[in-house]
């Protein structure tokens, strides 16, 4: 073995501290190591602080954060403080060790241990519970701004006579405050027993007594300061009987007093709070008795007094007083949640109406008539027809249109016409190349809006387009189409730096684009591009070529995410949808206030609520996903975001909401005031959806007003399944023109049906005026069915649908070969006493890749009819035709716009054979035979293609086309092929 001390066998090996290189690599890694993570904080901050500062909300980010801060820095140090004056306190009265015990010999070696550092470990654990109870206290910032800027609501309590603002604001606050005040005790407990036992205050093994009185007196009265805690408790939860949520019979989310609640937990509460005020007392008096004797019988007498009081008793009231004669005793207490609940769900309003069900017209020419001044009947279901926009519209395969498209009003000929809409919005999916310049800066918007008539399909049964092609044109005039801000945009953007970008292609080839807005943020400014570069963990953001002077970074571009982001205080509706506003697209957001301190308002949970058979297949609706339950709601904002620029404006739409108000105060100059909603923008808003749905899953109960009705659960009803389907999800509320018994026009509604507990058969249904700006919007009407007779519900009428012999023969003809029969939605429309059913019915197959409208269903007063149009349908039903002949336009559906003509003598050829594959494929949908079908559409394709091409040779310029044309993209899809 060689000498490792050095000699004649070798070198001599040093062993000892390292070398001052190795020193210093290695103080130069940590000094890195913490100003990177520094930086990754600061990047994160920072990247916050400038995007709220380009939406022009930089005060919702510093109102938050200067928020969070303060309650962070207050509350932790009020922790730090309690915790580490005990731990000081009880060193301090720590008794002398000359005498000590064989226990206290075990832990002189701890004390040994800790003496040099007591300081650092007193800083140490003071600033650990600091740190805990200043971050949980930053969480409770809404808490906080609600509480100090509460507005009163104008309505009280019925049981204690208080503002509904108490618990609404003030108990929550007091609520955390109370639990703060618990952590605090237990932790001084913990701490000042531990820190006492160290150093001899206290005694578990020793003989003689266990505690010094230094001791005893330090604990008791921490431990009175926590039973004083519980008789705050105690008085608090006395109010909180009337938030408290409870099972019972008549309801699953029941809220507030019932008589168990005011005869027996009340007076128990009360009682319970005055023993916790005397055992306070005792342990307080123990810093003179020095004995625990009488603190303990308290402590003891306290806790008997919480089983036999708080518990048992109540239990001996509900058996032996309420459950002989519950109906009569618990009347009163329903009546007041009945009240509470309608209050705070807007529904108090509710206009319930007797309704027969049957007709009994017998003039089958004034039913027929009646239909059309009755209601727009939409044929058109937005839910199944976005295939067929995406196939004739989509242009090229990096765009795409939602899963289920949107229902609007646009005026034509000045009348409201029913619109389904949707926007070409960018496809990332679809984009040939993935690569990040392609992803992030070639590929960065969408373009256009496509609108279709609601209530129209041409004879092929396509969409009868009112804006199409690409860029879009027609009736909605001009607009700035171009789609930055959109549901489907959900990763950056860089733009308006040295990458042009592709704006569209059309015949001439791609043509590029430089955005020109304001919105984004600087990225010139390398500062900005290194805090990028790390928030989005993407280094090409620091060094890449393609940023450069101009070059801006989009980001949070979905409609809900800035909405989200600029009102974090807001609930924001599932569905945000598209308009023309002036000559911007501008997204529309419904926005709710919610709170869940209503008393006696019985609670529901949002996301479970607004369910229904779309949300469960939609990917890109988002439901309202907060599973939170609240029992106060109220569309109190409308949000635009400009699909442009990405401008976030939000309206105070409920002017009296005091929830609302309150926010206000806490950020202000954030909401603008309902008179700044400009007259093309009203003509858009319309009732939302998810609100309907929350008040349509209330009114199953509580569309009785009798408490007697309401207990014995005779009149519940429920929201049917969607016949369409066999999800098993609740059928989606349906938006309709249509004029319900007790008005005089047509209105722009969103409707329901209702159907008894457990059975099929219709009880009820349910309109809500949508149309924003007009005296009735919001105007809740309910036709209630009598219970003794039997009216056909939805999954009713579809069964007799599929069941009768001729239309079951139809529909398995639809189905030959490999096509699938897709049904619309089942629209049903209050009629002359009786209710009629519409139903589309949709084919997909034949070569074709989207659903085509084939047929209708229609049924009234037990008759149905099974029809190529509407018009067929509805006169086969009412055995008659209406004495209004249909517009030129509408019908079948037949467009009137004149075919253009050429002197080409080979386009006339062309357009001929045109015409006669176009007429033979009419010939064979009649006589259901596909594959005669399937030959003509290849034939119009290729004399369609012959007449462009010769069309081309001679000059003229050909029409746009899709990346894949197929059978039916060759004809403008807004044209009829005759009109080529």
């Amino acid at each position: 073995m060689p000498d490792r001390g050095g000699g004649p066998t070798g070198p001599r090996i040093r062993v000892g501290r390292p070398s001052r290189r190795v020193r210093t690599l290695l103080m130069t890694l940590g000094v890195l190591a913490v100003l990177g993570m520094a930086f990754t904080m600061f990047a994160g901050f920072w990247t916050d602080w400038l995007w709220y500062r380009s939406v022009n909300y930089s005060s919702v980010f510093t109102t938050t954060l200067w928020t969070k801060i303060g309650l962070f820095f207050v509350f932790g140090l009020l922790m730090a403080v309690a915790v580490g004056f005990n731990i000081w306190l009880a060193h301090r009265l720590r008794p002398p060790l000359s005498a000590m015990s064989m226990e206290q010999q075990s832990l002189d070696r701890y004390r040994m241990g800790i003496a040099p550092y007591k300081k650092w470990l007193l800083l140490g654990i003071t600033a650990l519970v600091g740190l805990i109870a200043g971050a949980s206290a930053s969480s409770q910032w809404r808490t906080w701004l609600m509480w100090v800027n509460g507005v009163p609501f104008g309505q009280k309590d019925p049981q204690f006579n208080l503002d509904v603002a108490f618990y609404a604001f003030d108990l929550p606050w007091y609520r955390f405050l109370l639990g703060f005040g618990f952590a605090a005790a237990i932790l001084s407990v913990i701490a000042a027993a531990l820190t006492h036992y160290l150093y001899g205050g206290l005694r578990i093994t020793s003989p003689g007594a266990r505690a010094t009185a230094a001791a005893t007196g330090h604990l008791s009265v921490l431990l009175g300061i926590f039973v004083a805690l519980k008789a705050v408790a105690y008085w608090l939860d006395r109010y909180g009987l009337a938030v408290k949520s409870s099972d019972f019979k008549a309801t699953d989310n029941w809220t507030g007093l019932r008589y168990v609640d005011a005869n027996a937990y009340l007076p128990a509460k009360t009682i319970l709070f005055c023993i916790a005020v005397i055992c306070a007392l005792l342990f307080f008096a123990t810093l003179w008795r020095r004995t625990w004797q009488l603190p303990l019988i308290g402590f003891g007498l306290m806790v008997l007094s919480a089983i036999l009081i708080g518990g048992l008793y109540p239990a001996i009231v509900q058996k032996f007083q309420v459950q002989p004669n519950e109906q009569a005793k618990e009347a009163p207490y329903v009546e007041k949640n009945l009240k509470a609940t309608r209050d705070a769900y807007g529904i108090e309003g509710t206009q319930v109406t007797e309704y027969s069900g049957t007709s009994n017209n017998d003039d089958p020419t004034k039913l027929r008539d009646d239909v059309d001044a009755t209601a727009s009947i939409r044929i058109m279901d937005p839910n199944i027809v976005s295939p067929t926009f995406q196939q004739l519209q989509q242009m090229r395969k990096y765009y795409a249109f939602p899963t289920n498209l949107d229902v609007d009003r646009y005026s034509e000929q000045g009348k409201d016409q029913d619109t389904v809409i949707g926007l070409r919005e960018l496809n990332y999916a679809g984009i040939d190349k993935q690569n990040w310049i392609n992803n992030h800066f070639r590929y960065t918007h969408g373009y256009g809006v496509v609108a279709a008539k609601g209530t129209t399909a041409d004879s092929e049964g396509r969409p009868v387009f009112t804006e199409s092609d690409l860029p879009s044109k027609g009736q909605l005039g001009s607009y700035e189409q171009r789609i930055y801000y959109g549901e489907k945009t959900n990763t950056y953007s860089i733009v308006g730096g040295p990458q042009k970008e592709i704006d569209y292609s059309d015949d001439s080839g791609e043509k590029t684009y430089s955005y020109e807005g304001k919105s984004g943020i600087n990225l010139a400014n390398p500062v900005n591009r290194a805090a990028y570069a790390v928030a989005l963990n993407e280094p090409q953001i620091l060094y890449s070529g393609a940023i450069g002077e101009g070059s801006r970074i989009l980001y949070n571009r979905t409609p809900k995410e800035r909405v989200e982001a600029v009102a974090p205080w807001l609930t924001i509706d599932g569905d945000a949808y598209p308009a023309v506003v002036g000559n911007r697209i501008q997204w529309i957001v419904d926005a709710y206030t919610t709170t869940n301190g209503y008393p006696y308002a019985s609670r529901t949970t949002l996301g479970d609520t607004t369910a229904d058979s779309l949300t469960a297949t939609n990917d890109q609706r988002a439901v309202v996903a907060q599973q939170n339950q609240v029992n106060y709601i109220r569309n109190s904002v409308k949000a635009t975001v400009d699909a442009y620029t990405g401008e976030v404006k939000l309206y105070q739409w409920d002017t009296k909401d005091p929830v609302l108000k309150t926010w206000m105060k806490a950020f202000p100059d954030t909401v603008e005031p309902r008179t700044a909603i400009s007259g093309d923008l009203m003509a858009h808003l319309r009732y939302p959806q998810d609100l309907f749905k929350v008040q349509r899953e209330l009114l199953t109960r509580y569309h009785v007003k009798d408490a007697d009705t309401f207990l014995s659960g005779s009149e519940v009803w429920q929201v049917p399944d969607d016949p369409t389907n066999k999800s098993g999800d609740a059928v989606p509320p349906y938006y309709l023109s249509m004029r319900m018994p007790d008005q005089k026009e047509q209105a722009f509604s969103l409707t329901t049906t209702f159907t008894p507990n457990g059975r099929d058969n219709l009880s009820a249904f349910m309109a809500v005026d949508a149309e924003a700006g007009t005296d009735g919007y919001g105007k809740i009407r309910v036709l209630k069915l009598p219970t003794s007779t039997t009216v056909n519900g939805p999954k009713q009428v579809q069964s007799q649908f599929n069941s009768e012999q001729d239309i079951a023969e139809s529909i398995r003809l639809l189905r030959g070969g490999d096509s699938e029969v897709e049904y619309g939605n089942l629209l049903t429309v209050p009629l002359d006493g009786g209710l009629l059913y519409v139903e589309p019915v949709y084919v997909r197959g034949g070569g074709l890749k989207y659903p085509l409208l084939r047929k209708v269903l229609v049924s009234y007063g037990g008759n149905t009819a099974f029809e190529d149009t509407l018009d067929q349908a509805l006169n086969k039903v009412f055995g008659a035709e209406g004495s209004t002949p249909p517009p030129p336009d509408e019908g079948e559906g037949e467009d009137t716009t004149p075919p253009p003509t050429s002197d080409n003598p080979t386009v006339q050829e062309a357009l001929s054979d045109a015409q006669k594959a176009f007429e033979a494929g009419q010939e064979a949908l009649k006589n259901n035979d596909w594959e005669a079908y399937g030959r003509a559409q290849e034939d119009l394709e290729e004399a369609l293609k012959r007449a462009e091409e010769a069309q081309s040779r001679a000059g003229g310029t050909g029409g746009g086309a899709a990346d894949e044309p197929g059978p039916t993209s060759s004809p403008s899809p807004s044209t009829s092929p005759d009109d080529a």
